[in-house]
């Protein structure tokens, strides 16, 4: 009696001790990070927009937003598809007595597609991922209209990689690493286009799944 008491009951205690496979990546996440740009200080560049080296702001702020859709795993890749906007601002006020060094504001706006190549599980992962879109950079000094040059669509070449921590269900924490490859501008005015140029952007912020 005993014994099929016991045979009776294993079923039930199977799925206690069993344990669950980790959930899958995906099926999509939204990114929402706040931004650190790290503009290059480059001469080429100050020129291109009739300015002094002093003149450029460098370091600013910004913001990134995201989706991904998460098509496949093949081994331990997760493939990924989606796409990216960054916008990121820099002002430049000189220090009161400064002479001939004029405020500047620099933007940097970008749009692309991106492909994700994955590693982890639905609980947590690490990526790396890049895109080919367009992008504008614009830098203008107090007092100046904009060039034809700040409103110029460069081609873009994204690619950086982060990782995202699901503390709860749909919501973790992530961070992103950029490097943004732009093409050279075109030159106006008798100034010289501006240069190729990597920018940098590290965002960190939510994710939502």
């Amino acid at each position: 009696m005993r014994v099929a008491a016991v045979l009776c009951l294993l079923p039930l205690a199977v799925p206690a001790f069993a344990q669950e496979p980790p959930p899958k990546i995906g099926p999509f996440v939204i990114d929402l990070h706040a931004t650190v740009p790290r503009f290059p200080g480059d001469l080429q560049l100050a020129e291109s927009r009739n300015m002094m080296l002093a003149e450029l702001p460098g370091t600013g702020l910004g913001v990134q937003a995201g989706v991904h859709i998460y098509l496949f795993k093949w081994r331990a890749i997760t493939f990924g598809v989606g796409g990216e906007v960054a916008s990121s601002r820099a002002r430049q006020t000189p220090a009161e007595g400064t002479q001939n060094v004029r405020a500047a504001t620099e933007e940097f706006r970008s749009i692309a597609p991106q492909l994700s190549f994955n590693f982890g599980s639905g609980t947590g992962w690490s990526y790396i991922s890049g895109g080919i879109g367009q992008s504008t950079w614009s830098i203008v000094p107090e007092g100046r209209t904009p060039f034809p040059s700040d409103s110029e669509r460069l081609r873009t070449i994204n690619y950086g990689g982060g990782a995202r921590w699901f503390a709860k269900k749909h919501l973790a924490f992530s961070f992103d690493v950029r490097f943004y490859a732009i093409d050279p501008g075109t030159p106006y005015f008798g100034f010289p286009g501006s240069p190729r140029a990597t920018l940098l952007i590290i965002g960190a912020g939510v994710s939502v799944k």
